[in-house]
Order: structure tokens, then C-alpha cells, then sequence
């Protein structure tokens, strides 16, 4: 019986290979930038959803669709492109981000160029015409989730009295929904029914809330070896996440945190929310999603594929503990 750690080595080693030989040798500052981040690795998670639930629903499949699987990883870094613009950033997967190599104009057509090249990779896929409409659609459509959820989390920034209910909706649509759609899309791209494509697509975007909300508990908890940033950023930036938000509820105030913390200070805020049960209740939303996305599988046949889903829903959760 594989382990999840070993299939998402092998998985990851195949797609690396992949856009090694579709990005590997592309000439141009705007191609080179694209591929830049591409080809810095990462765990390819998402790839790894398309190829499963595809196999899960027809077993075998999946070699026809690694093309569908690329085109996942691509939405995901084109995002990541732009995001390291909007925040900022200079570091990413051990490298430096695409606008600090080159420059903003530059990253932001290579975040484009993905895109694009995103739609055209499905299109490569070994499918039916009927189905590739169906999973472009859904694309489509998860593409502008997740500027919906980009530009809710920035407005959030000036705001504090962000509801719980409106937290969820922006993970869902930040995180979530490119999880859903690799389910999903793997799914269709491989004969899924209706049922069964909507039952992969919840199970995908509940996977991806459960993976930012245990984001949030690793970048409170965890040091800043393992997270590669500095500890309780978060909070020192002042972000509505759903601990900051149970702690305002439960009367806490962490504005006086929004500054450059000690790690005393750090241990200090972290044993208060302790005691107020703001870790225990948010790791406790987490494992419910987690749950509620395994729960959604159970129209799936079972299979060792249906299991690996079921074991990253749980992986998701277990980071960082």
C-alpha cells in the first residue's frame, strides 16, 4: 500500500519532469520569468488532486490528462506571481520572486502568459470535446473566485469587524475553490457524473479551507525554521484571520501585537489564546472540514486512489503539529 508522503514524492518528480520539458528551455526575459517560479519545485499538490480523482473515477486515466494536471500547477503560480507583487514579497520556494528578478510589468505578463497556458493545457488533455468544455468552464469560473477571494482578504486589511461567515467565504474562494476545481477537473476530464463531479468539487474546496486555516495555526505556532517567516506575522500585521477573529469575539485585543514581537511576547500571546480556547476552537473548524471532505467522497468508489484524497484532506491538518 503506498503512503501518501511516497505518492506525492513520485507524483511531484513526474510533473517536475513535465514542465522541466515543456518550460525548461524557453528563451525570452517574459518566458523565462513565467517559467521561473515553475521550476523552483513545491510539493504540486494540486496536480496531484487532478491525477487522483481522476483515477479514482476511472481508473487508468490519468496518463491521458497529465496536460489537465500541469494546467492546475499553472493557475496556481500565476497567482502566486501576483501575489508576491501586491504583498510585496522578495522570497518564494527558496527563491527570489518574479518582480524582484525582473520588474512588475514583467511579472505581470509572466503571470499571463500561465493563464493562458493554463486553458491551453486542458485543451491537450485525452478527453471529449463535451468534457474539456465543461472543465475550461470551471476554470474559468475558479480564476475569478480567486481574484474575488484576493480582493476580499485585501479589503479585510482595513477592517475589524470581519464575521466569521465572510472569513470562510474569502479561504473558500482564495484557497479553496483551486483545490475544487482539481478535483473536479480530474474528475470530468476522466467521465465523472454530474453527482460525483460535485461531490470531488466539495471535497476539494473543504480540503483547501481546512489547508488555510491550519496555515494560520502554523504561522502562530510553528517557528520560523519550518515556516521559512517570521513567527505570528500575522498578527503583528494585523490580518483577519480566524484566530483573530475568535479572540475578538472572546474579548481578546491583539492591537497592542501589531509591532515587532519578542518571541517572549510570542509565547505570551500564544499561552492567552490558549486559555481562552481560541487555538482549540479554530484547529477544531480545521478537522470539521477536513471531515466534511472526506465525508463528500463517499459517492466515490473505493479505491486507493479515493483513499490518498481521503489521507491529503487529513495531511492538510496534520502540517505543522
Amino acid at each position: 500500500m503506498t503512503t501518501l508522503e511516497d505518492y506525492l514524492e513520485m507524483n511531484a518528480e513526474r510533473i517536475d519532469k513535465a514542465l522541466h520539458r515543456y518550460f525548461g528551455d524557453v528563451h525570452g526575459d517574459l518566458f523565462r520569468a513565467s517559467a521561473h517560479l515553475l521550476l523552483a519545485g513545491g510539493k504540486r499538490l494540486r496536480p496531484a488532486v487532478v491525477i487522483l480523482a481522476a483515477d479514482a473515477v476511472r481508473k487508468g486515466s490519468s496518463d491521458d490528462l497529465l496536460p489537465a494536471a500541469l494546467s492546475l500547477e499553472l493557475t496556481h503560480n500565476f497567482t502566486l506571481i501576483h501575489d508576491d507583487i501586491m504583498d510585496g514579497d522578495a522570497v518564494r520556494r527558496g527563491v527570489p520572486t518574479v518582480h524582484t528578478v525582473w520588474d512588475e510589468p514583467t511579472a505581470i505578463l509572466a503571470g499571463d502568459v500561465l493563464y493562458a497556458k493554463a486553458f491551453e493545457f486542458i485543451c491537450l488533455s485525452e478527453a471529449t470535446d463535451t468534457a474539456k468544455i465543461r472543465a475550461v468552464k470551471m476554470l474559468a469560473r475558479t480564476c475569478t473566485d480567486i481574484c474575488d477571494g484576493q480582493s476580499m482578504d485585501m479589503a479585510f486589511e482595513k477592517r475589524d469587524d470581519v464575521l466569521e461567515v465572510e472569513y470562510l467565504e474569502m479561504v473558500s474562494k482564495k484557497t479553496g475553490v483551486l483545490y475544487g476545481a482539481s478535483a473536479a477537473i480530474g474528475g470530468i476530464l476522466a467521465g465523472a457524473n454530474p453527482v460525483q463531479a460535485d461531490a470531488l468539487y466539495q471535497y476539494g474546496v473543504n480540503s483547501g479551507i481546512a489547508f488555510q486555516i491550519q496555515d494560520d495555526l502554523i504561522d502562530l505556532l510553528a517557528s520560523s525554521d519550518v515556516t521559512g517567516k517570521d513567527r505570528a506575522s500575522d498578527i503583528r500585521e494585523g490580518k483577519q484571520t480566524l484566530i483573530a477573529i475568535r479572540a475578538r469575539e472572546k474579548g481578546l485585543d491583539l492591537a497592542p501585537y501589531r509591532r515587532r514581537l519578542s518571541g517572549a511576547e510570542i509565547d505570551d500571546l500564544i499561552a492567552r489564546l490558549g486559555e481562552a480556547g481560541v487555538i482549540d476552537e479554530v484547529r477544531a473548524v480545521a478537522v470539521e472540514r477536513a471531515a466534511v471532505a472526506k465525508q463528500a467522497l463517499s459517492v466515490i468508489p473505493d479505491s486507493e486512489e479515493k483513499r490518498l484524497l481521503g489521507d491529503i484532506a487529513d495531511f492538510f491538518i496534520a502540517r505543522g503539529n
